[in-house]
């Protein structure tokens, strides 16, 4: 059976095959999301971030954990629109570790130190981690 006459036609298997690659490609798109360990340990760091006495560097300027928790949070929207999380350290890498503005990296000013908010994110999800 063909559909369409011309230089169209078309066998009908080859349009359903066509149409249905099509739409397997579309369903994983909107199905693709951050897998649930990974959202509830990039939650349990944006609250980390949010309750810290550290003070977050970005671009110079010092923000309080509040205020860094929603530009992280900010940042962590935009990429999982994008299916680019699928992990904690995704998550570090892509949205904690610099600025996508300047490229900058980002710090963390705490009582004992200064130190990359990169490092700063690891070690809090590897204490995370070994306490569960």
């Amino acid at each position: 059976m063909e559909i369409l006459t011309g230089r169209f036609a078309r066998p009908l298997s080859q349009w359903l095959i066509a149409a249905g690659i099509g739409l397997t490609a579309i369903t994983l798109d909107a199905l693709a999301q951050t897998p649930p360990q990974a959202t509830q340990e990039i939650n349990s760091l944006l609250d980390f971030v949010e309750h810290s006495e550290c003070r977050f560097v970005r671009n110079g300027s010092e923000y309080p954990g509040p205020e860094a928790r929603v530009h992280l949070q900010k940042k962590l929207t935009y990429l999982e629109d994008r299916n680019k999380v699928n992990s904690a350290e995704d998550f570090i890498e892509l949205a904690a570790t610099q600025s996508s503005m300047s490229g900058r990296a980002y710090e963390v000013r705490c009582p004992a130190g200064v130190q990359p908010a990169s490092l700063w994110l690891k070690t809090e999800l590897q204490r995370q981690r070994q306490s569960h």
